[in-house]
């Protein structure tokens, strides 16, 4: 019984006009095009982790989360790598194919050709599912044999990227986007609930991550406000946001700097690809309120990783970018590793 009046309280609403979701097939808002949130209205439940999504009544679970933090010198490292498939996504994916799944959906399609596609395809084919993975013409490696590996359908699109979200889209399977979907992104609060934790329910100085289409960061933030709107913690703690210098939509909105897309994207950073993301206004919003946006650079990121690997943390290129822009007074930090560097060896 109390379950049920929990469910009743967990409303979607559009982060930009506030209309509700009508159905789980409204993917973007029909009002104003904004994207759609999990409205958080009850409190933080300290018991189980999991008591804090009460929408799902039956985890489609692979093992994900409750990932080690450990400490090194002054700071702490958060070990998302070592989620099932190797990234952060699988908190977003666990949250939203079991969602989906609860609500009778058979066939998927997301477009991506790393982690989220990877992540995706495991989750959606530990459900049952039909997935189906759109990625770029061009896409090689090892998340995309990753992809294939779980037994999910490749279509390769030519094109932009744009095209290739736009065949997902289309393709008449229910569009499951890590980037537009509100239980992908509620799904990585969890990430927030476990520093917490771990810290004897004390909050770090700052918390370093890379981020690209923003389902980490607003998904991170969403925790963090939670816990301090339940008493949790008394304040939300400084989010620092990574990007690269060929891919900082967002610092350079926050920073005021000139920034030019690149017609490709070829850093080091193959995961942070997203030069014009959806959600970058609510992104910026965060961090003018809550945090900071660094950049850094391809030699940075690749001497970042040489010493991460030096103390054993083998991580992806992109996961590599926070430790590379940590400064000396970065003192109890903790600092998010995102994906496992086997992917890109």
């Amino acid at each position: 019984m109390v379950r049920n009046l929990v469910i009743n309280m967990v409303n979607i609403k559009c982060s930009r006009c506030g209309k509700e979701r009508e159905s789980l097939h409204e993917i973007k808002c029909k009002k104003c095009g904004g994207v759609f949130e999990v409205e958080i209205d009850f409190e933080f439940r300290k018991e189980n982790l999991k008591d804090n999504f009460p929408y799902i009544r039956e985890w489609v679970t692979l093992g994900e989360g409750n990932t080690p933090l450990i400490r090194r010198g002054k700071v702490w490292f958060k070990l998302d790598f070592l989620n099932p498939t190797g990234s952060y996504k699988d908190r977003g994916s666990v949250t939203l194919i079991s969602y989906l799944a609860s609500n009778g959906i058979k066939d998927i399609a997301e477009d991506s050709s790393g982690n989220a596609g990877a992540s995706i395809a495991a989750y959606g084919k530990a459900a049952g599912m039909n997935v189906t993975i759109f990625v770029p013409e061009t896409a090689r490696g090892n998340k995309v044999k990753q992809i294939e590996a779980y037994g999910a359908k490749l279509m390769k699109v030519s094109g932009t990227r744009d095209d290739v979200t736009k065949a997902a889209e289309k393709s008449g399977y229910y569009y499951a986007s890590h980037v537009f979907q509100p239980h992908f992104r509620d799904g990585i609060r969890s990430l927030a609930y476990e520093i917490v934790r771990d810290l004897n329910w004390k909050i770090p100085e700052k918390v370093f991550i890379p981020v690209s289409a923003g389902t980490l960061l607003m998904g991170v933030y969403s925790g963090f406000k939670h816990l301090m709107e339940s008493g949790v913690i008394e304040k939300i703690p400084t989010i620092v946001a990574v990007q690269t210098k060929q891919v900082m939509p967002v610092c350079a909105k926050l920073n005021n700097l000139s920034y030019a897309p690149p017609a490709k994207v070829t850093s080091i950073a193959d995961a942070l690809v997203s030069t014009n993301p959806a959600l970058l206004q609510e992104m910026t919003d965060v961090l003018q309120n809550y945090g900071e946006c660094r950049v850094v650079d391809d030699n940075q990121i690749t001497e970042a990783w040489k010493e991460l690997t030096k103390i054993g943390l083998l991580v992806e290129y992109s996961s590599a970018t926070v430790y590379a822009s940590l400064r000396k007074d970065d003192e109890n930090s903790v600092l998010v590793l995102t994906g496992n560097g086997l992917k890109v060896l």
